[in-house]
């Protein structure tokens, strides 16, 4: 029976290009998972877009020479063209500079007020004396309180995982400049997170298969919830539609509050552009309906912890109790599926230390596959991962082009030379029903993984069928077979088989090359569909307009089981798959690397 599966993707910040490290934990393993439901026959809702709002956004235009509108328009072009590249599925990513992302924050942060979720507070607020520019508590770092660690943000400390103020920080510096901020008092609003000790906790008692690392996180967060504010003193934000707040041209709302509300404006935006405005309803009011939160994991804090207290406020759930808000009874996220960081040399990708590798460059010279497969295989699934491109390399050239590539080469060549076509099995023998039966087999053990999000296993699990294949190759020797066609014929016939079962299980890691590897078969039409850009216009505000991803997945065929190969369907000698990359490379890394922004 089909499900509806909810793919919600961390949101890319857009004060400038994107790179690899991004992408490994909110980018890859999102469309791997979504890909892989789609071939399953469930319905995916995939959502995203850029985040726009805040002040980080207005110091880099303003570094730029443009305005927070320039820039945002400039990288929300640049991201979404990356994302295409690299595949990604979305079937809507937008942006949070939209009239309809706006109402749904609105609208849901009023559900949350009339609960008595929401609380105003005196507090003090970092100001820049050069600039008299309000500085965001992540652009304050100075030494945690409470554990000692010396590079603690000011919104919470990455060593401890405690929530802090930037005023509690010891010798606090701003990252913009390094002075020292003032701290000046100020009124705003506060989501009132000990109301929901009770009915988080006890949720998050029932989650059962999340990565430990996740849970274990949003567990100790509970046991110390404070009030967090949810508007700083800026212009550039979403409005507070409040009385005494809404007429204030340097009241917003904090970014981090309206980019999570972003997964369920991007859901009614989705609906509204494809001519049903209630469509969303099915993956977020239906309770069998499942929801997967894609992110890296400094965002295990938003997703585990902000954003299920914000949708249980809406609801009335949280310990205070309430009414529904407007979007009916939401369903809170089924898992939250966070990756650790993929460093280079043992830090952290930086643009600002010159450690970084963008996405684009990274597309336009090694094509897209090749970077989804290693982060797949290797990325930081578990823990911190170091790219190297040594390591890149070796992945690329023994199990992309030796492994996998030499294996379609060398059937489709050898069937092309002999037959012109795929040839029927006419003796068969105990060696092709064992390979066959293992292929088959796989189709179980890599869903069961991908449907876990455990996408190494899978990806080694879908390559040892291909190393079994190669084997059987060697091991069958076709090309001494001349004397006896019919042997040959079941040989090549079986590997044929096989190279189409396994190009069906790495369909959602490699679909750039599983829709060539579908035509080299002699197969036709849309295997593996890709996202498209397309330029639409606000649908609240005429006069913006902007491009999206979305696609038309519903048309293609690759579907998540064994298929018999069709026998007689003409087959022309190949092209290599993947080329190898010279080997110096690893050593060095090609000349644009490390590189500035653009």
């Amino acid at each position: 029976m089909s499900a509806s599966v909810l793919t919600a993707v961390a949101w890319p910040y857009a004060n400038g290009p994107r790179h690899i490290g991004h992408v490994s934990g909110f980018g890859v393993p999102s469309d791997v998972f979504s890909r892989y439901q789609r071939m399953a026959g469930n319905q995916v809702l995939m959502v995203s877009g850029t985040d726009e709002h805040g002040t980080p956004i207005s110091v880099q235009a303003e570094n730029e020479g443009l305005t927070t509108r320039q820039l945002a328009d400039k990288y929300n072009r640049v991201i979404t063209e990356d994302l295409q590249g690299l595949g990604l599925s979305y079937d809507l990513f937008t942006r949070t500079t939209t009239g309809n992302h706006y109402k749904v924050v609105q609208d849901l942060f009023l559900a949350l007020h009339r609960n008595g979720y929401v609380l105003p507070k005196t507090t003090t607020g970092a100001i820049s004396p050069s600039t008299g520019r309000t500085l965001p508590d992540r652009y304050i770092e100075g030494t945690c309180p409470i554990c000692g660690y010396d590079g603690a943000r000011g919104d919470q400390c990455d060593n401890c995982g405690n929530q802090l103020d930037p005023a509690e920080l010891k010798n606090p510096v701003s990252r913009v400049n390094g002075e020292k901020p003032e701290f000046v008092e100020t009124e705003h609003l506060f989501l009132d997170l000990p109301s929901f000790t009770e009915s988080l906790g006890k949720w998050l008692s029932t989650r059962d298969g999340w990565r430990p690392n996740v849970l274990k996180f949003a567990q100790n967060l509970v046991e110390d919830m404070r009030p967090r504010a949810i508007s700083r003193d800026l212009d550039w934000g979403v409005p507070i539609p409040l009385d005494g707040w809404r007429d204030q041209p340097m009241k917003r709302f904090y970014v981090w509050f309206d980019a999570v509300i972003g997964y369920l404006s991007a859901s009614v935006e989705w609906a509204r552009r494809t001519g049903d405005p209630d469509a969303w309803k099915k993956w977020w009011t239906d309770p069998a309906a499942q929801g997967y939160y894609f992110m890296g994991k400094d965002n295990i804090t938003f997703h585990a912890q902000i954003w299920p207290t914000l949708l249980m406020g809406h609801n009335g759930q949280g310990d205070k109790g309430g009414t529904t808000g407007p979007f009916g009874e939401l369903n809170l996220p089924g898992e939250v599926v966070s990756s650790e960081f993929l460093t280079m040399s043992g830090s952290k990708f930086s643009t600002s230390r010159g450690t970084v590798i963008y996405v684009r460059d990274f597309l336009r010279e090694f094509g897209p596959d090749t970077l989804r497969y290693f982060i797949s295989v290797a990325g930081p699934e578990n823990q911190d991962t170091d790219f190297t491109w040594d390591e890149f390399v070796r992945r690329t050239n023994f199990e992309l082009a030796n492994e996998w590539g030499n294996l379609v080469n060398r059937s489709i060549s050898m069937a092309a030379k002999n037959n012109g076509a795929v040839p029927a099995p006419t003796a068969p023998a105990p060696a092709d029903e064992e390979l066959k039966a293992q292929a088959r087999a796989a189709f179980d053990t890599v869903g069961a993984h991908l449907r876990s999000s455990r996408f190494k296993l899978a990806s080694q699990e879908a390559m040892r069928v291909v190393s079994a294949a190669n084997k059987y190759l060697s091991d069958q020797e076709p090309w001494k077979l001349k004397e006896d066609p019919d042997r040959r014929d079941a040989v090549l016939h079986t590997a044929l088989q096989v190279v189409s079962d396994a190009n069906t299980l790495l369909t959602p890691f490699l679909p750039h090359s599983a829709q060539k590897v579908h035509e080299l078969l002699g197969g036709t039409g849309v295997w593996a569909a890709q996202p498209e850009i397309r330029e639409v216009d606000d649908l609240d505000e005429p006069s913006m307009s902007y491009p999206v991803l979305m696609g038309e997945y519903a048309a293609e065929q690759a579907k998540w089981e064994s298929t018999d190969i069709e026998v007689g369907r003409p087959l022309d000698k190949p092209k290599p798959l993947f080329a190898k990359l010279d080997a110096e490379l690893g050593e060095t890394g090609p000349e644009w690397a490390p590189i500035e922004p653009s």
